[in-house]
Order: structure tokens, then C-alpha cells, then sequence
């Protein structure tokens, strides 16, 4: 592990804390009047998704985790486990919900998702900001219903419910922000 001071923290990099992984959300360099220069930090644990507050002393050396993103294709859901395959070796993995937490909403098979791994555990997804899903159901729009920004629930592919327009109809593809959860437009 490369040994950093908090000096060189910057958002986004993983430290290794008491045999935990935690990415930095916002740092703050502070130098007070009198005594002496600190860093005021917000983590967030990689594994749990808890979020922390940390005071380190400037200058401070902590460990920075390697943190590799393979590319891997999301090939089928055996019981509860998602199995992905490795695009460059075919080596193939199986990983369990709650380690995907919620980007398994947005995976469809066949599909390449961008994993997070630290050594050989897998311990988070890199998601694009918008993913393309099908309805697989939803209630059929009322005619001379066209309220201004109505809308109606439907559930997608993956199993997500998300809200939509009236207009949208079952079998269509839309777009949907990973981030929110929320229907951006139709394919």
C-alpha cells in the first residue's frame, strides 16, 4: 500500500482505515489562529455506504488503497447472486447483492458494468449516469387524460418501479438516471 499524507488528499481516492476501505467525500485543509494546521474530512465506507467524519493532523500519514475498475459483462442471476464474466480473461465471478447495493436496479444482462475490486473482492460498481431499461409493465395511458406533467408508475426490466409519463406504454425503452432513480426521457 502507498503511504500519502493527508496533505495529498483529494476527492474521490481510497484510504485503508483500520482494515476498512473509505473513499474521501470532501476534504478541508484548516490552519487556525494558534495551534497547529488540520485536515477535516468526510468518508464514506466503501462496503457499507455509511458516511463519517475525520479530523487528521496535517501532514499525517495514512494508506491509499489501489482500487482496480474491471470491466466486466453482467451475464445471468443464479438464485440471489449476480455472475459477472471478466472481458479479458473470461474468468468468471460471483458477486452478492449487497455488494452491488443498488446499481443491481440497473443491470440487464449482457450488459457491461464497470466494477470496483480491491485485490479480489469486489466492493462496488462504477455505473454510467443513465442506463436504457424496458417497461415490462405499466398502466395504459387514459384517452383525454393529458394533465400537464402527469404521471404513472411502471416497473422495468430489472424490476425497478420508476415514474413515468402517461404517454409511455409497455414494451417502450427509456432512459433512466442511475444516480436518482428518475425517468429521464424515451429511447
Amino acid at each position: 500500500m502507498p503511504i500519502i499524507t493527508t496533505n495529498d488528499l483529494k476527492n474521490g481516492m481510497t484510504l485503508e482505515l483500520d482494515n476498512t476501505l473509505f473513499s474521501v467525500v470532501e476534504f478541508q485543509h484548516v490552519k487556525p489562529g494558534k495551534g497547529h494546521a488540520f485536515v477535516r474530512t468526510t468518508l464514506k465506507n466503501s462496503r457499507t455506504g455509511a458516511v463519517i467524519d475525520r479530523t487528521f493532523r496535517a501532514g499525517e500519514k495514512v494508506e491509499r488503497a489501489i482500487i482496480d475498475k474491471r470491466a466486466m459483462q453482467f451475464l445471468y442471476r443464479d438464485g440471489t447472486d449476480y455472475v459477472f464474466m471478466d472481458t479479458e480473461t473470461y474468468d468468471q465471478l460471483t458477486v452478492n447483492p449487497e455488494t452491488l447495493g443498488e446499481a443491481s436496479d440497473y443491470l440487464v444482462e449482457q450488459n457491461t458494468a464497470m466494477l470496483m475490486m480491491y485485490g479480489e473482492d469486489v466492493i462496488g460498481v462504477d455505473l454510467p449516469a443513465s442506463v436504457e431499461l424496458i417497461i415490462t409493465e405499466t398502466e395504459p395511458g387514459l384517452q383525454g387524460d393529458r394533465v400537464s406533467g402527469a404521471r404513472k408508475p411502471a416497473t422495468l426490466e430489472t424490476g425497478l418501479v420508476v415514474s413515468v409519463p402517461l404517454f409511455i406504454e409497455k414494451g417502450e425503452q427509456v432512459k433512466v438516471d442511475t444516480r436518482t432513480g428518475e425517468y429521464l426521457s424515451r429511447v
